[in-house]
């Protein structure tokens, strides 16, 4: 198998959450481009819309599904009608994420509590449990957990989204290890410091962002299209013997 085959995602079905913006956007282009049927997810079906024709004017193939991930039967009925329309699916992507308070853990209240890890941790356990036995019918498929290094190691004001991170972390583990016979794989990407809207709040603030930056070896954020590569890894047969890996992709942020 040459470079192109191994990395090839033709006849494959992917589903992204999170994916009208940042990462998730990436990593539907980057899956669109290499062959996938993608079907992106967010709870706009506007800005899914302009999404999925942006990358279908590129010659991909995607459509938007608007779905709150964090309601069951509205992802139930989201998986049910990408199985109608393009008969299964061999990639999942758990992208979609919150985290709604900043600040030290005693003042974060019960509502945002339950709503990170609502989000967080029981929306792609629930997702996941839904596509198994899709990705089992069909001989196998990819789980990827979008996670973050909050999950390794935890962030001053971001204490309950790290929990939610490294629970996160400890599901791509234990699936992995329990469906891994099923012919399924997953596995976790802990992105660092990222330009993304979700974390606007860190490089739109020079001070700020010159503090984090200053201590990474490679001396600068990432980009959205260089956590995408690693996820089209992941997705693909190049990755055909890694699940359960936590993969970092910080510019050294954890070393």
């Amino acid at each position: 198998m040459n470079a192109n085959q191994i990395f090839s995602l033709e006849n494959k079905v992917a589903l992204i959450t999170g994916a009208s913006k940042g990462i998730g956007e990436a990593i539907a282009r980057h899956f669109a481009a290499c062959g996938a049927k993608v079907v992106i997810n967010s709870r706009k079906q506007e800005e899914l819309d302009k999404v999925a024709e942006s990358i279908r004017a590129t010659g991909g193939f995607c459509i938007g599904m608007a779905a709150n991930a964090g309601d069951i039967p509205s992802c139930k009925a989201l998986i049910q009608k990408v199985v109608d329309e393009l008969g299964g699916i061999d990639i999942l992507v758990n992208n979609a994420a919150t985290n709604p308070v900043y600040g030290p853990v005693l003042g974060c209240e019960e509502w945002a509590f339950d709503k990170i890890m609502n989000i967080n941790v029981k929306a792609p356990f629930e997702i996941s449990k839904l596509v198994h036995p899709i990705m089992k019918l069909r001989g196998g498929g990819s789980i990827i957990n979008i996670s973050s290094i909050a999950g390794l190691t935890p962030d001053p004001g971001l204490g309950i989204y790290s929990v939610s991170k490294a629970a996160l972390n400890m599901l791509t583990k234990v699936t992995a290890k329990e469906w891994g016979s099923d012919g399924i794989r997953v596995n976790s990407i802990c992105p660092g410091l990222i330009k993304t809207k979700f974390s606007e709040a860190l490089w739109q603030n020079e001070q700020v962002l010159n503090h984090f930056v200053k201590r990474l070896p490679i001396a600068r954020m990432g980009t959205v299209d260089e956590i995408a590569g690693l996820a089209l890894f992941l997705a693909s047969e190049a990755s055909g013997y890694c699940t359960g890996g936590i993969y970092e992709a910080d510019g050294g942020t954890t070393i």
